[in-house]
């Protein structure tokens, strides 16, 4: 079960990484974030590449839960904790997201690009829920990384302990939650969403 999570782990890790950094191309604007994204779709928008990816979710998801129920009562220590409630949150988020992005292509025929993302982020009251929502995952997505970092207890690295890694980790989470949420919701004022997107 473990060498399961870990490697459909791995895959997730590579994908978001890009994704992210595609969100935090939309600081340039709606037009940047779509053209970078047309770009990066090339890579993992086919058949063989999104099979690997929805296996390695539906993996990652169900290993998760089972670890996490396996673990909770034996968890001791800010980062084995961090580890354990932030992976139960990146099942959920991926259950959810994943599922909305099917949807959105397949029912409701949208291009899930830029809009899809910020139509929840600049639109009242969805925003309520989707700032926490998207917040918290882009923070344990890191979370989970810098906690599996820590129980590694790699050697100090440019001066700096195990500990003050992880803690680096987690503020290069925070850092790049602000730069994604500044671009989506253009400057922290609101994004004009086009009408097709509304339905959501």
């Amino acid at each position: 079960m473990k060498r399961v999570h870990l490697i459909s782990g791995l895959i997730i890790s590579l994908f978001t990484g890009l994704h992210l950094f595609n969100h935090m191309g939309s600081v340039f604007g709606a037009e940047n974030h779509i053209e970078l994204m047309d770009k990066l779709r090339l890579v993992y928008r086919n058949f063989i590449v999104e099979t690997i990816l929805l296996a390695a979710v539906l993996s990652q998801i169900v290993s998760g839960i089972n670890l996490f129920f396996f673990k909770k009562n034996l968890v001791k220590g800010f980062y084995e904790k961090l580890q354990i409630w932030t992976g139960l949150y990146l099942a959920f988020f991926f259950l959810m997201h994943v599922g909305a992005v099917l949807i959105g292509r397949y029912f409701l025929e949208l291009d899930t690009n830029f809009y899809f993302g910020a139509a929840g982020l600049n639109t009242f009251p969805l925003n309520l829920f989707f700032i926490p929502y998207y917040g918290l995952a882009i923070l344990s997505f890191f979370g989970h990384i810098a906690a599996i970092h820590f129980q590694k207890k790699k050697n100090a690295l440019f001066g700096l302990t195990v500990e003050n890694q992880s803690r680096f980790i987690l503020v290069i989470g925070i850092i790049v939650t602000i730069i994604i949420f500044y671009g989506l919701t253009n400057g922290f004022t609101t994004v004009e969403i086009p009408e097709a997107y509304k339905i959501i």
